[in-house]
């Protein structure tokens, strides 16, 4: 039997990375070489933890040519649903943790999100372009059912009549259909739904503590019938995975009311390589080699490529037939879906009438 294979002992279900690699900005790390003397004590860690953080500031502006004129926001660090894929596993190494089973056993809360982003929206200088909700990880992962700092963030965005985007794999969404329908009717919201593919077994593996992709697409169905500007994203797309899926995806988003889709070939950054092989190989053995060669192929040659413009497209043939065969779905499924324009005059006029009604009834208008 291969070493590759994994045995019951040594595999946990439930979780995306098997992992936990080593952090490149730690000197030390601890290793379990005897897992079975390792006490109760310990074996807590294998519990999800959510650590409070307090930000200065939440809004990041998107300096990427690839998203021009755009801001993100992460309410989370750290994603409990375990995307294997996830390029944002790295981010993790910055606060001491590790990109493998750390990410997505280990969640930083930023529970004053909400208030720090009214105090950017206060100032005078704030200049209005779609906030990407996340641009990170997920603003909807499981914890977001009790925190609710997702919903209160859309309530600053509704109050303020500020436009923001949305992407997410949880049905939770539909929790805050009351307040994105209202953004909706002043073109303030757009939702992406992610789906990466329609084998549910699949997505068990790679993705463990998601919705089902039956559900999402009735989260993109439910969207599409309230009003709201929805699309999906078959992302990402692994060569020799999920990658044959393109045209029954994109078929089943329109049909379900998805007006647009995008995609980007999977990369892996970093430590996420490692975490990435690792899981492959214990998954899909029989193929784990033919899988890393092709995302190879699609990165001249290595699993990850940086470099704006290419680095969610790739190059090579490989990466010209999935760009092809994306292509040629988009244009059967979506060809008469109409295109969506975000108003970012609304702020704006929001911020005059403000101004007015403080200046006529003499008192000072809050947006210093």
């Amino acid at each position: 039997m291969s070493d590759d294979i994994p045995k019951p002992t040594d595999y946990f279900h439930g979780r995306g990375a098997q992992v936990n690699t080593p952090n490149r900005f730690l000197k030390q790390s601890y290793s379990n070489e005897f897992p079975e003397m390792i006490d109760e004590e310990m074996l807590k860690e294998e519990r999800t933890q959510y650590v409070e953080v307090f930000p200065k500031t939440i809004v990041n502006k998107v300096e990427s040519p690839d998203i021009p004129g755009t801001y993100s926001m992460n309410p989370y660090q750290g994603c409990e649903h375990g995307c294997l894929y996830c390029y944002a596993r790295i981010t993790h190494e910055y606060w001491g943790y590790s990109s493998g089973l750390d990410f997505e056993r280990k969640i930083l809360v930023k529970k004053n999100a909400p208030e720090l982003l009214e105090k950017a929206f206060q100032k005078k200088n704030w200049q209005p372009s779609p906030i990407m909700l996340s641009g990170n990880t997920d603003c909807y992962q499981p914890i977001e059912k009790k925190l609710e700092i997702t919903r209160k963030i859309l309530e600053v965005c509704l109050k303020y009549r500020h436009p923001v985007s949305m992407i997410t794999k949880n049905a939770l969404i539909l929790r805050d259909v009351d307040i994105i329908s209202e953004l909706a009717k002043m073109n303030l919201v757009h939702v992406m739904i992610t789906i990466t593919s329609l084998n549910e077994e699949l997505r068990q593996k790679m993705e463990p503590r998601t919705v089902t992709y039956k559900n999402r697409f009735k989260v993109v169905n439910y969207l599409a019938n309230a009003g709201i500007p929805v699309g999906i994203m078959n992302a990402p797309v692994i060569p020799g995975l999920n990658s044959h899926e393109i045209p029954e995806v994109i078929k089943t988003a329109s049909e379900n009311g998805a007006q647009v889709a995008g995609y980007t070939i999977v990369r892996l950054n970093g430590s996420i390589a490692d975490v990435f092989k690792d899981w492959l190989h214990k998954n899909f053995p029989d193929r784990a080699d033919k899988v890393w060669n092709q995302i190879k192929s699609c990165h001249g040659g290595q699993v990850n490529d940086s470099r704006f413009g290419v680095r969610g497209s790739g190059e090579g043939k490989v990466a010209e037939s999935i760009r092809n065969l994306f292509k040629m779905s988009v244009k059967r499924y979506l060809k008469s879906k109409s295109k969506f324009e975000f108003n970012v005059q609304a702020f704006n006029t929001y911020r005059q009438e403000i101004f007015l009604k403080a200046k006529t009834g003499g008192q000072l208008s809050f947006f210093d």
